[in-house]
């Protein structure tokens, strides 16, 4: 049984309508674009130094983690490699560098990357595929699974879904939700944080990883799995048959 939207506050799901996703995702990349921004290369992040119009923007958004520090003209942000390759690769609005300051092609970025994380094709796709639908996708390492989503800010609202990310067809590639002990420990655990367990199935179609530009070509399927709790679906059934009073 889905739950919900649950708002954090009265007055949140009518600040969320009023500022759509999709509207702040279109300002920061004009922002950014028209800043030229360069994010750099470091380590399994990407470190950005941002105006406070575009800081402002990437809070909103969601989009990396403000590092604090002594400036008060500008912010750092922290971006995961996902995040930084779909400002980079889909969003087309951040430049990524090296330490040296060069500039890295779509398809170096793409190697980089995929030597960092592991299964950061699958990874990458997933998270692209959420963010495309305006969810915010943030890490959801906290809860062991790979990402959490929301329909609008955290602020505003509390997360709809836990995310598990599968390779389909090669599940021994995963190592997880491969008996159905995984499978009844991992949704105790979303039930017990009112999450809904949403795995997103990517499927290569025959294509390789060797270059972003097959990522088109993946198919990604969607399942929510949930408890059954035969004494609440009892409660709010309908008696068929019932003569109103």
């Amino acid at each position: 049984m889905l739950m919900g939207p649950r708002w954090k506050g009265k007055e949140s799901e009518a600040k969320a309508l009023a500022r759509p996703m999709s509207n702040i995702i279109s300002r920061l990349q004009s922002s950014l674009l028209q800043s030229d921004c360069r994010g750099l290369l470091s380590g399994c992040s990407v470190l950005l130094e941002a105006e406070t119009e575009q800081a402002e923007l990437l809070n909103h958004a969601c989009f990396g983690r403000p590092i604090i520090t002594t400036e008060k003209t500008k912010q750092w942000f922290q971006f995961g490699l996902e995040e930084a390759f779909y400002l980079s690769y889909y969003l087309k609005c951040l430049k990524i560098v090296d330490e040296k300051h060069v500039s890295k092609t779509d398809e170096e970025l793409w190697n980089y990357m995929k030597v960092n994380v592991e299964n950061f094709p699958e990874i990458y796709k997933a998270y692209s595929h959420l963010r495309r639908k305006n969810w915010i996708v943030r890490s959801g390492s906290q809860y062991g699974v790979d990402f959490v989503a929301y329909r609008h800010h955290p602020v505003l609202v509390h997360s709809d879904y836990a995310v598990l990310v599968l390779s389909e067809g090669n599940q021994d590639s995963n190592g997880r939700l491969r008996v159905w002990s995984d499978f009844h420990c991992t949704i105790r655990l979303c039930g017990s944080v009112a999450k809904t367990l949403l795995v997103l199935y990517v499927n290569k179609s025959g294509h390789s990883d060797a270059s972003p530009m097959f990522l088109e070509t993946y198919r990604v399927v969607e399942q929510t799995i949930t408890r059954w709790s035969p004494e609440r679906c009892r409660e709010d059934q309908k008696l068929v048959g019932t003569v109103p009073k």
